[in-house]
């Protein structure tokens, strides 16, 4: 009897006693850090510590899961068929590349791009699948440099002659990275980001929808970086998130990420995935293949904070932005602080701190010549972001910064949809 493999556990004891039902458990043996107590880890996902003595324990299968972390090259390779398009996986780490490691009973990110493959069966058949493994780390992980492997390896696979990409990434910071590569990347076929708000051990994981609708979403026309994640809290689609107007507005939930201030480009019908004509739809103007070719512009200016404004706050507070290249600010409702703090923006202006405003409410855009903070803001040199979302706003900051001769104009116009002219209800 070895961690990994598959048992039942009986409390004998009890049985011993009279008891009419005495426990039984069934899962996979871990690893215990006591002699005194055997853990299963239950179908249901969860782990149960169980007295040794009293119990008896059968092994229904040996080595059903390998014990240790799984090792893998940087790139994988899967058998082709000519007759089906080419995707590639890249995996960054997060819950949807994640096991339970054995070792230790607890969910880690160490898969690569071909256990992706083993763990999706559903994958089978829907294309052929090139594997590259660009970081393992969950995403609260994530870095600039990261972003810039990422779109490094998604322009090699492109040149390679991926008809798609999908990247499989940690929820918590997916945003910020699906915008980085929006702004570096120009991209001639989908670039879909996917993720899971809960493991694969679990049986209400989003894992093997989001995956296979990523792998269709990929597959398609529209040539954008998209966020492919539920739609619904039921499994039955995906929406289809321009990437630099999502946002995780949940914690927990499958269906947490929503594109802001409008409808999703698209959704994948999970119902109809078998069904390629009818499984992906699009309802919003987008860019589709053959409409631009491959280029990449991965500088990026990493000196640039996001800062909230909360009532109370020191205008001190700024002195820690001394120096920097870029600052995003989120101020309140169409774009204000403090007037006390007006004057020290002014200053970091004058440093050459290009400073960013947007607003910390989720919808609506800012503008900062309605009332006399918003209008002394602008003459103090603060470039109104519009309708960016604060943490695109950041991103793209770093991209302007290191890419355009005129980053104030820049961050004023829209370069991968992340901006909208005006600001419209929508039902």
């Amino acid at each position: 009897m070895n961690p990994g493999d598959r048992v039942r556990v009986e409390r004998a004891a009890a049985a011993a006693e009279g008891a009419d039902d005495a426990p039984t458990y069934e899962g996979i043996l871990l690893p215990s850090t006591t002699a005194t107590e055997v853990v299963v880890k239950l179908d249901g996902g969860y782990n149960v510590g169980i007295d040794r003595e009293g119990s008896d324990v059968d092994v229904l299968e040996e080595g059903v899961f390998e014990v240790g972390e799984s090792e893998s090259d940087d790139a994988s390779t899967v058998e082709f068929d000519d007759d089906l398009p080419t995707v590639a996986l890249i995996s960054t780490g997060g819950t949807i590349a994640s096991t339970v490691d054995y070792r230790t009973g607890a969910v880690t990110a160490q898969f690569d791009a071909e256990d992706v493959l083993r763990a999706v069966p559903d994958l089978a058949g829907r294309a052929n699948y090139r594997g590259r493994v660009v970081a393992n780390i969950l995403s609260e992980n994530m870095t600039p440099d990261v972003w810039q492997d990422l779109a490094r390896a998604v322009r090699a696979e492109v040149e390679a002659g991926a008809d798609g990409v999908v990247v499989m990434h940690g929820t918590d910071t997916m945003q910020y990275t699906a915008s980085a590569l929006s702004f570096m990347l120009d991209t001639p076929v989908p670039v879909v980001f996917t993720g899971s708000q809960r493991s694969a051990d679990r049986p209400s994981s989003d894992n093997v929808m989001n995956a296979v609708c990523a792998v269709e979403a990929a597959k398609s026309d529209c040539v954008e970086v998209m966020v492919c994640m539920h739609a619904t809290e039921s499994d039955d689609r995906c929406a289809l998130h321009r990437g630099t107007r999502v946002r995780k507005n949940h914690t927990s939930r499958r269906d947490a990420f929503e594109t802001v201030g409008a409808e999703p480009l698209g959704t994948v019908d999970y119902s109809g995935i078998d069904d390629e004509s009818v499984a992906v739809s699009f309802r919003r103007p987008h860019v589709e293949r053959d409409e631009r070719v491959l280029a990449l512009r991965d500088d990026l200016e990493t000196d640039v904070e996001l800062l909230k404004f909360v009532p109370g706050m020191d205008p001190q507070f700024l002195d820690v932005l001394e120096g920097k290249a870029g600052v995003v600010l989120e101020g309140t409702g169409l774009g204000h602080v403090h007037t006390d703090f007006v004057e020290r923006i002014e200053e970091l202006v004058e440093d050459g701190t290009t400073v960013v405003m947007t607003s910390q409410c989720i919808e609506g855009r800012v503008c900062d010549r309605v009332y006399d903070t918003g209008r002394d803001l602008l003459d103090a040199g603060v470039v109104e972001g519009e309708d960016t979302l604060p943490e695109t706003a950041l991103v793209k900051l770093m991209w302007v910064l290191a890419n355009e001769d005129d980053p104030e104009t820049a961050m004023g116009r829209p370069l991968a949809g992340e901006l909208t002219e005006r600001s419209v209800p929508w039902t």
